[in-house]
């Protein structure tokens, strides 16, 4: 390898790394720790009797909308089997969580009665027409807004025209919590996909009305939702259809507007068929919280686990701690040991250690990763693996200089012998954490997937920075022969030639 090509290298793997840590500090990212780390309350519950083909999926998908609509940021809901456990960093009432989460719920059918604007906007006129083509009620407006007080009790009590005045005023209309919600008076909700929130009417029908929905493309219209409706609620229906026909009614579950189609026939004979800009995900989706309501499984609570933030920054500070003992005492080993070539170690770590935090980080805050106890436990053991990969090296180095060949000459040749080795090792240890993570269920897959990416991480600058790294320290005469603690010392070949 050309010594222009070793230079590259090294400067690159160290820029990198310098450049990622850069970026997310930067950004004012960190690790985002898991449930045991931060604290917070984990809640397993079991489908109990028999459950239709993706029920389960359709249930956690459910869950995971209502644990955002908590505002709990770095949620994790996973489903083994029959099982769904939900974790929930940084909440301390459990008994609220486990409630809003695992109730049944309810899909409800209620009229749009005007937009309000995003919360902390100036909200919409409410005489204006929305996008979709349905006009707001228009009332007269008075000139002195009322009191956010009385402004919650007109909400309840569907006075539109003290709700129109506060719009046209610019009060900022309260949210309706998701208890309110369940109530049968006027509620202001947001729209799942937009920032709007909604005033809308008391509750014209529930769920049952719905025998079933499925999306479908419509020729002409792009991607449809049809629905049909029971018997009785065909009837339900037309009655609902003839009092909101060219205007919105919303489909609403929990908290949050799933949809708000605009009623466009009087009647309509037991199916209705909802179109728009929709793509196949999006038209799907809708069937589905159609099609199910809300959960569409019953679930039993297991367990509830709450873990204290004081107990898991313990966890944290121990699990710190113990990485922190265990580099200590392998880069003095490798000092003494290795000498010069220990330097190498140590930096080599270091990198390794600095590109790991830098994707961890990143990995959190795109793709929502977490960082679990057992997950540094595979980092800690991850220190130990790439340990190995130096080892290789030097042990293969001696052998090279001990045929009589100069500590120069054996760089290039040794890695050359080594890396293979290196390379099976490294890649035994990477499948063997993939079969784990996709076998294994809970905190081993944390394990198996922190080991597997410093690992792999390992190998990369096992090649393009402990190799050149080496190699250009060897090129100095006085660094090999320097009496006790140079390279030719480390390799127990006080005399060799560099």
């Amino acid at each position: 390898m050309t010594l222009r090509r070793l230079k590259t290298y090294l400067v690159v793997t160290i820029l990198v790394a310098f450049a990622g840590v850069a970026g997310v500090v930067a950004a004012g990212d960190e690790p985002v720790l898991g449930l045991d780390l931060q604290g917070g309350i984990s809640i397993a519950y079991e489908a109990v009797g028999q459950a239709r083909p993706g029920a389960l999926d359709v249930a956690r998908d459910i869950i995971e909308e209502r644990v955002n609509g908590l505002g709990v940021s770095q949620a994790e809901i996973t489903r083994e089997d029959r099982t769904i456990t939900v974790n929930l960093p940084g909440v301390s009432n459990r008994d609220e969580a486990a409630r809003i989460v695992g109730q049944t719920g309810e899909l409800r059918f209620r009229g749009v009665l005007a937009v309000v604007g995003p919360k902390g906007q100036e909200p919409e006129e409410a005489s204006t027409t929305t996008s979709s083509g349905a006009v707001a009620p228009t009332t007269t407006t008075t000139t002195t807004p009322p009191s956010q007080e009385a402004l919650r009790a007109a909400i309840k009590a569907c006075d539109t025209e003290t709700v129109s005045a506060a719009l046209a005023a610019g009060e900022q209309i309260p949210t309706t919590s998701f208890e309110d919600n369940k109530r049968k008076d006027c509620v202001v909700l947001r729209e799942r996909e937009s920032r709007n929130r909604i005033y809308l009417g008391p509750t014209e029908a529930t769920g049952g009305i719905v025998q079933n929905a499925n999306s479908e493309f419509a020729p002409g219209q792009g991607y449809a939702v049809n629905v049909n409706f029971t018997s009785e609620g065909s009837v339900e229906f037309d009655t609902i259809a003839a009092k909101y026909v060219q205007q919105q009614l919303a489909i609403v579950l929990d908290d949050r507007i799933q949809s708000a189609p605009v009623i466009q026939e009087a009647s309509f004979q037991g199916t209705a068929q909802i179109t728009g800009d929709f793509t196949v995900d999006e038209a799907d989706e809708l069937a589905k919280v159609i099609n199910y309501g809300a959960l569409p499984v019953r679930l039993e609570k297991l367990n509830t686990v709450s873990l204290s933030p004081t107990l898991g920054r313990d966890q944290l500070d121990a699990g710190i701690a113990a990485g922190a003992i265990g580099l200590i005492l392998v880069a003095g080993y490798m000092l003494i040991y290795y000498r010069l070539l220990g330097a190498v170690v140590i930096a080599g770590l270091l990198l390794t250690g600095m590109l790991t935090y830098a994707l961890i980080t990143f990995l959190g805050s795109t793709v929502n990763l977490a960082l679990d106890l057992a997950g540094v436990t595979g980092l800690i053991v991850s220190i130990g693996v790439a340990v190995d990969s130096y080892v290789v090296y030097f042990e293969r180095l001696k052998d090279e200089v001990r045929t009589g060949k100069t500590v120069r000459s054996s760089v290039d040749r040794g890695f050359t012998r080594s890396f293979r080795t290196i390379l099976a090792a490294d890649l035994v240890s990477i499948i063997g954490a993939a079969a784990l993570f996709f076998v294994a269920a809970g905190s081993v897959r944390g394990f198996a997937f922190f080991l597997g990416l410093s690992t792999f991480l390992d190998l990369l600058v096992g090649y393009f920075f402990m190799h050149p790294a080496v190699s250009l320290l060897a090129r100095r005469p006085a660094l090999v022969r320097m009496r006790g603690v140079g390279i030719a010392a480390g390799l127990d070949a006080p005399g060799v030639q560099a």
